[in-house]
């Protein structure tokens, strides 16, 4: 028998009874990581945080307690005057904090003795923590992964927004990290996730997914840029069928040119994100891309950095980590224009149906 919830208190499970979800954390606390659709609403800044907090160290619980009070008093009344006013009576919203405790225990108690039928996170943030740990070891074998392969160059991620641009499943792990996957992968003014932030998007992604259907998704390394895909998932892409996209080289380097566009508007930044590859290229080969970049001869250097670089370090970690690699349905073009990846999409959709 289940044991019986408190009065004003819900489960992880009930998430989708609400019409909102208050996240009553700190904005740091938020920022790294929150509850799906969750909106920041927090009873305590960072600073004010941090200062209930070193009072509560250094001089006593109830001095804390009575400045933590004034300050999540000062909130709460300042949240339900600028955003919450318009919310019929009929409106449910789920509050949670860090454990379900006083913080999302304040705000909910206030807004029910209002009239809302507001519910406290059993466990809050903690509680969905674990749940999103448990279920990215647990869903994954379930789906009928595609994994798409193909050299550095070959359009896999936009091939994929092909692929879901016409109908099918798609997990897009580069798209939700905010990054390319290689040293020059970093995105221009588009930080990436926390790591828990990360997990909790492919949580969503996934749980949006049928498992019925196939679901294509790229042939990744263990990390994205800093981040790291779960185990568990890593694990169900290395042992899917795969196919491979093949272009020829002056395809990928007509790609990757409109693809990096911003990398080529940037020569300082080339050159340091270059000079990560110290220790795998020799420094005269270092010194030669400088150059290259220097004198503005784009095309060559990439075309460098494809067969010097990247493709024998794809072949070797495909090979090694990939079991579908060498079987993989080969399919083949010439050109990686929107318009060939998106009748690639559809020949790869005929042949999955």
């Amino acid at each position: 028998m289940s044991e019986k919830l408190p009065k004003g208190v819900a489960t992880v499970a009930q998430l989708a009874e609400f019409d909102a979800i208050i996240d009553a954390r700190s904005p740091g606390e938020f920022a790294e990581d929150r509850l799906p659709g969750a909106i920041s609403l927090p009873v305590l800044d960072d600073e004010q945080r941090a200062r209930v907090g070193t009072l509560y160290k250094q001089v006593s619980a109830f001095e804390a307690k009575k400045l933590g009070a004034a300050l999540v008093s000062k909130n709460i009344a300042r949240h339900i005057e600028q955003h919450l006013l318009d919310k019929p009576k009929t409106w449910r919203p789920l509050v949670y904090c860090w454990r379900g405790g006083q913080r999302s225990g304040a705000f909910s108690h206030i807004l029910r003795e209002i009239g809302w039928d507001a519910q406290r996170l059993q466990g809050g943030y903690k509680a969905w923590r674990r749940h999103v740990i448990e279920q990215l070891d647990l869903l994954p074998p379930s789906f009928r992964f595609r994994v798409v392969s193909g050299a550095t160059g070959s359009g896999k991620s936009r091939l994929l927004e092909a692929i879901a641009a016409r109908g099918g499943q798609v997990l897009h792990l580069e798209e939700l990290a905010a990054h390319k996957g290689s040293v020059l992968g970093s995105l221009p003014d588009t930080p990436q996730p926390a790591q828990k932030g990360f997990e909790s998007q492919l949580l969503a992604a996934l749980t949006a997914l049928d498992p019925a259907r196939p679901v294509f998704v790229e042939a990744e390394s263990r990390k994205i840029g800093r981040l790291q895909v779960p185990d568990a998932l890593l694990a169900a892409i290395r042992g899917a069928p795969g196919l491979r996209i093949e272009a020829p080289l002056a395809a990928r380097v007509d790609f990757l040119l409109h693809d990096y566009d911003y990398a080529v508007a940037d020569p300082a930044w080339l050159v340091e994100r270059l000079g990560h590859l110290r220790g795998l290229q020799s420094n005269e080969t270092l010194a030669r891309w400088q150059t290259l970049i220097a004198a503005g001869a784009f095309p060559v250097l990439v075309a460098e950095l494809l067969t010097q670089h990247y493709d024998p370090l794809y072949q070797r970690s495909q090979a090694h980590n990939y079991d579908s690699f060498g079987a993989a349905t080969r399919y083949t073009t010439e050109k990686l224009d929107a318009a060939s990846l998106d009748r690639l999409a559809a020949e790869i959709l005929s042949a999955s149906a």
